[in-house]
């Protein structure tokens, strides 16, 4: 089976870190990259930042919108001269791309993702590379992505790939921020989730004046991705062609080793790519039978319900802290859970005055978050 690589791009890669114009030598390197790894028979994905930036430049605006539907508009303008851009590199080397848009709201919904992953699939049987950024002028805020940080992961979980390459302006992951503090210790290797976490716990927002990254939200993408099973490098994006040598097994960058892909696609879509739209407080019965012996969680254990939510939405299941500890698709609504919490199931039909679930979250809705 073909190796399948998903890279993203950050916008300090694709533009000139001064005028955000557009940096075409580099994007010319990773389109001879790519095509390159095509050659190979790899099946490769580009998620490409820069069309906010290339807007503004296009638009002679000096900084960033700060509003959404500014964002938006600027963002619909630098989206057509970045595909192009990378149409005509890509055309010169003959190999087809595919221009894909989404939002976070298309993988939200099941049968939409599905149908994205049949499409991505057919795509790379064709040998095509798709270049994915996210729809910004239908995306709404609460359910955007955020950055392309966290779609590259989320895409990369989808299509279960084996590696996930996020391109940036620096070579690899720091103690600190090397352009700051020139004490900063290079950060080569994370084997473990919870040497992830605590790389996340002491992490600080930084990044570009032209983009939203910064190693917070690439940490947070290792998470997702390394969670699905796909090892992770972040490396620098003005290098494409370091990816050969990454793949060879040089240990150039950060790597992140992938966790056991254990979970079924199903349960991998609940964990990375639904938003939980309400919470669900559970008391340390329920939480150690959740937890330690992966059982279904009934009304009897909750303590408290938040967020106001319709039955087969995703919630979070919390621990008496407040801490996450699941998630999964609810079976009740709020209104239906703050009537029958802390009842035995077989009360509930007396409670609500008809017969439903007896399970509020059933094990098979439901995924483990560490």
């Amino acid at each position: 089976m073909p190796q399948t690589i998903v890279v993203k791009i950050g916008t300090s890669s694709v533009t000139q870190p001064q005028t955000a114009s557009l940096a075409i030598a580099n994007i010319a390197a990773l389109a001879e990259t790519l095509t390159e790894l095509r050659m190979q028979e790899m099946r490769v994905i580009l998620v490409s930042s820069g069309a906010t930036g290339v807007g503004c430049e296009r638009l002679n605006l000096k900084e960033r919108p700060r509003t959404i539907s500014l964002n938006q508009a600027v963002a619909a303008v630098g989206q057509g001269r970045l595909i192009r851009i990378y149409d005509d590199l890509f055309s010169t080397l003959r190999q087809p791309i595919a221009q894909v848009l989404l939002t976070r709201q298309e993988l939200i919904q099941r049968t939409s993702y599905v149908n994205i992953y049949n499409t991505f699939q057919s795509l790379l049987d064709l040998g095509v590379i798709p270049i994915v950024n996210e729809n910004d002028t239908v995306a709404v805020e609460e359910l955007n992505f955020g950055d392309n940080d966290t779609m590259s992961a989320l895409v990369a979980s989808l299509v279960e790939a084996d590696y996930l390459f996020l391109l940036t302006d620096v070579d690899r992951l720091y103690s600190a921020d090397p352009r700051e503090n020139p004490e900063a210790q290079p950060i080569k290797k994370v084997v473990t989730r919870e040497e992830l976490e605590e790389l996340q716990s002491k992490a600080g927002k930084s990044g570009s004046q032209w983009g939203t990254g910064g190693m917070v939200t690439k940490l947070d993408a290792a998470r997702i991705a390394t969670g699905a099973g796909v090892k992770t490098i972040i490396t620098n994006g003005r290098r494409p062609q370091d990816i050969h040598q990454i793949l060879a097994g040089e240990p150039i960058g950060t790597q992140f080793e992938a966790q056991p892909r254990g979970e079924n696609a199903r349960k991998r879509w609940i964990a990375y790519s639904l938003v939980p739209v309400g919470k669900l407080y559970l008391d340390d019965g329920a939480v150690k039978a959740i937890r330690d012996r992966g059982k279904s969680l009934l009304a009897a254990g909750i303590t408290k319900v938040e967020g106001d939510f319709q039955a087969g939405e995703a919630v979070a299941l919390c621990d008496t802290e407040g801490k996450e500890i699941a998630r999964g698709l609810v079976s009740y609504s709020s209104s239906e859970l703050q009537q029958i919490q802390g009842y035995q199931s077989q009360e509930i039909p007396t409670i609500l005055g008809y017969a439903t679930a007896e399970t509020v979250v059933h094990r098979d809705d439901m995924v483990s978050v560490l």
